[in-house]
């Protein structure tokens, strides 16, 4: 048994993050030198937005991003007019998106998202979530989930799109970043954190070659009425 295994948690995510830090910072910019980042929005977004978001989400709605990174779904979002804050917990990667989408500026803000300012509490009608959760190995998630949890207003909607991982894969088998991510263990994650599914994930396999495995789910917090 770990004698302090919160420390350990914390000493784990405390250095990947101080990674992903250097990483953008010695960037200069080019998201070809960010092993994770792409120039355009994450497509499972994009399609989501234009097949499920109209009949479940308010045009205008306060919409948070959850690790912003490059900064390009929050800027997608703003330009379809929904009301974006987006954030990112390294500085080099705020400041790239700030860079990248000069007229977006003001939506882009440095935090942490175990530790968010009080202002952001339960402020949003959508929270996107692409990729953060697969960023930190899994036992360091449930923090990073009640952090999610946090910004929903009562009838918000949480989006979350990450790699999906085989059920019969331990989770400490995988070697990341990125971790994948089981379905059910997706699901057990969000509700200690204090939500429910909307419905059924959207599993599936990308057009990458090879495929990439992925899961794209809706949550809304369990303690208030599932939205319409």
């Amino acid at each position: 048994m770990q004698e302090h295994p919160q420390s350990t948690i914390t000493d784990d995510a405390e250095a990947l993050l101080e990674r992903f830090e250097a990483i953008y910072r010695d960037s200069d910019g080019d998201p070809a030198r960010i092993p994770w980042a792409h120039a355009k929005p994450c497509p499972w977004l994009v399609s989501w937005l234009n097949a499920e978001a109209p009949s479940l989400v308010r045009a205008g709605a306060r919409t948070a991003v959850v690790g912003c990174g490059l900064g390009n779904d929050a800027a997608l979002l703003a330009e379809r007019g929904y009301e974006v804050t987006a954030f990112d917990i390294c500085p080099a990667a705020i400041d790239l998106a700030r860079a990248r989408f000069p007229q977006h500026a003001d939506c882009f803000l440095q935090a942490d998202l175990r530790d968010l300012p009080i202002k952001l509490h339960h402020r949003f009608e959508l929270v996107v979530e692409i990729h953060t959760l697969q960023a930190l190995p899994p036992n360091c998630r449930p923090p990073l989930a009640r952090g999610m949890a946090s910004l929903l207003s009562h009838r918000g909607i949480l989006v979350a799109i990450a790699r999906a991982r085989d059920e019969a894969v331990p989770p400490d088998s995988v070697s990341g970043p990125p971790f994948p991510i089981a379905p059910r263990e997706l699901m057990s994650t969000m509700r200690e954190a204090g939500l429910a599914p909307l419905r059924q994930p959207d599993d599936f396999l990308d057009d990458n070659n090879p495929p990439v495995r992925r899961i794209r789910a809706l949550f809304h917090r369990a303690d208030a009425p599932c939205p319409d």
